[in-house]
């Protein structure tokens, strides 16, 4: 049994997983503000402790706590995180003084890509990508089977620039990936194009502004909006446009998208993208296709595939 660890901006999601990748307990508790490191490395231990016994298992018996970080990591320690304050923190040591159990560390995308090969949208791939659009923007990638993860900062794939001289990312760059097709990146647009349409049904969809989210700008474009069908448009070009990078660099046999924008209409998102990818990815000028799918596991990738990280490296 092994327990797997969705370290998001937002939450943070824990699951107790066996050796076929089957979950058989999870827990979601809200990341809240940041207290500092002991108590954020406490609660992990537990949030672990918690979710074994939900499924009938001791935390001593578990053979290892897989951990899916936001960042970079390295032999045991989170390197950097960008969208939360964790910068040289020896998680693998601060986790031992409340569980015995070894810890693996990994990028959050990593572990997304991880359990969507063995379990999700990449079986039966031997190079498989994924791309998560949640807070900021992360990749994780399957070559020839084993996980690509050179020296714990590979897949770091929000911070290629897409606008030059764009919005500011919390990286310190300017137009990053994940400043236009993120989440975040995504609510930031919708709130500028309601300023600029009050008219728009993108109020209505956010209650007036109090409740903008990665939903809104699809929710109103169903309705006809013509300002948030304009909006869908824009953000799925910003998307194209990294995904296209991505293609053209790796040709992976299939690249999954996942993420909470992920789960957006068909037509409004991945249908269009798929149509600018297969028009400007390089394998369409040699006859070839990429395959761009949505992930299957949804927000367990990232925990099934902490658990399972061992079967990847």
């Amino acid at each position: 049994m092994y327990v797997g660890i969705d370290v998001g901006g937002t939450n943070l999601k824990a699951g107790l997983v066996d050796e076929a990748g089957r979950l058989l307990a999870t827990r979601k508790i809200p990341l809240g503000p940041f207290q500092g490191k002991e108590y954020f490395v406490r609660r992990l231990a537990e949030l672990t402790a918690q979710v074994s016994r939900d499924g009938g298992v001791a935390p001593g018996d578990l053979e290892y706590v897989g951990m899916g970080i936001p960042g970079a990591v390295a032999e045991g320690n989170i390197l950097y995180t960008c969208n939360i304050p964790l910068a040289n923190v020896p998680i693998e040591r601060l986790f031992s003084q409340y569980l015995d159990v070894p810890v693996l560390l990994e990028n959050d995308a990593n572990c997304a890509a991880v359990g969507e090969y063995f379990c999700g949208a990449g079986r039966g791939t031997k190079n498989f990508a994924v791309v998560t659009l949640g807070t900021g923007i992360g990749g994780g990638f399957i070559l020839g089977g084993k996980l690509y993860a050179a020296s714990g900062m590979s897949g770091e794939v929000g911070h290629m620039v897409v606008e030059r001289n764009g919005a500011v990312c919390n990286c310190g760059r300017r137009g990053c990936w994940e400043t236009y097709a993120s989440a975040t990146g995504l609510i930031r647009m919708t709130k500028e194009a309601m300023e600029g349409n009050r008219e728009s049904l993108l109020w209505e969809e956010s209650k007036g502004g109090t409740a903008v989210s990665g939903r809104t700008a699809f929710a109103a474009a169903l309705r006809g909006d013509a300002a948030a069908k304009a909006l869908c448009e824009t953000y799925v070009d910003y998307l194209a446009a990294g995904i296209v990078n991505l293609l053209n660099i790796l040709q992976p046999e299939v690249l999954a998208i996942g993420g909470g924008v992920s789960e957006a209409e068909d037509e409004l998102l991945l249908s269009p993208l798929r149509e600018i990818v297969d028009r400007e990815s390089y394998a369409a000028h040699c006859g070839g296709k990429a395959t761009v799918v949505k992930a299957e596991l949804g927000n367990d990738a990232g925990i099934i595939g902490a658990a399972l990280l061992k079967r990847a490296i």
